[in-house]
């Protein structure tokens, strides 16, 4: 049997307003779930690590274990490790990775964390195994997914529903699953895992500078991305379209009574110390 591979295609691509969003990423505004789970010493592994913000987090609240942040794109690494050189961080290091055939030996890690990964993935079950195997017997596994259908905002705005629709038709295209924070727990319990915590969690962008940030990125992300590439590839879109969707986020941005939430599903995942029978 051929060894199981990433087959998705990332709809965000590197762009700087993707990273823009990335680089705001902290453990304490994307994994607070599992902080209260972190001891000093513990070896993790920080999947889909991207430009490193919250692997470096990570890093500094296990001053005696290590971190090791994979992405399957070479190219963003060398941010990520900018940022901990940064930091003056000495127990991380990166790597390229395809989660779903993780380099690693069983039982490698004591804590598996992954963000925003699984609904980018073409098989997040098998992402899920890999995890799991790569977990000492009584680890964590931790994962942290947006639910852009349970996504939200007043005041009402077709564009915004164009975008939320189009959104979608791209990322199911490329072979992931946007909706995946209300999968976490199915996914898991396929994927073998039978002591599972499952939380939820939000971003919500309200003040004037919360909405000129999120509604920014937004809007250069919806013409400047590879997701506006893969839109109008795709035949999702035209680039009239996309012009439209981009305006209506500087239109809600612009609103004083502007509010967005963004619903994150969340699974705190402790492998079995017994084999199975």
């Amino acid at each position: 049997m051929p060894k199981a591979r990433e087959t998705a295609v990332y709809t965000h691509g590197h762009h700087e307003s993707v990273l823009r969003s990335h680089t705001w990423r902290t453990a304490a505004n994307s994994a607070a779930y599992l902080l209260g789970s972190l001891e000093p010493h513990q070896r993790i592994l920080d999947i889909g690590c991207g430009p490193g913000t919250i692997t470096a987090d990570l890093a500094a609240l296990v001053p005696d274990g290590h971190v090791t942040g994979v992405d399957h794109a070479a190219g963003v690494l060398d941010q990520a490790r900018a940022t901990a050189a940064g930091r003056g961080l000495a127990n991380v290091d990166f790597g390229v990775a395809d989660v779903h055939a993780l380099p690693y030996p069983d039982d490698s890690f004591d804590v598996v964390h992954a963000h925003q990964v699984l609904q980018h993935v073409g098989d997040p079950v098998q992402a899920l195994r890999e995890m799991l195997r790569v977990t000492v017997p009584g680890g964590l596994v931790a994962v942290r997914d947006s639910d852009y259908a349970a996504m939200t905002w007043y005041p009402p705005s077709q564009g915004m529903n164009d975008w939320l629709d189009l959104y979608e038709r791209v990322a199911r295209a490329n072979g992931g699953e946007p909706d995946a924070g209300r999968r976490l727990k199915s996914w898991a319990l396929a994927a073998g895992f039978t002591d599972i915590t499952a939380t939820s969690a939000t971003w919500t962008f309200s003040t004037a500078e919360e909405r000129a940030w999120w509604s920014g990125l937004w809007a250069d992300r919806t013409l400047a991305s590879a997701y506006a590439e893969r839109a109008t590839e795709g035949g999702h879109a035209t680039e009239e379209q996309l012009t439209a969707v981009s305006r209506a986020w500087r239109e809600w941005g612009g609103r004083e009574d502007g509010w967005f939430c963004v619903l994150h599903g969340e699974i705190l995942c402790r492998k079995d110390t017994a084999p199975a029978s």
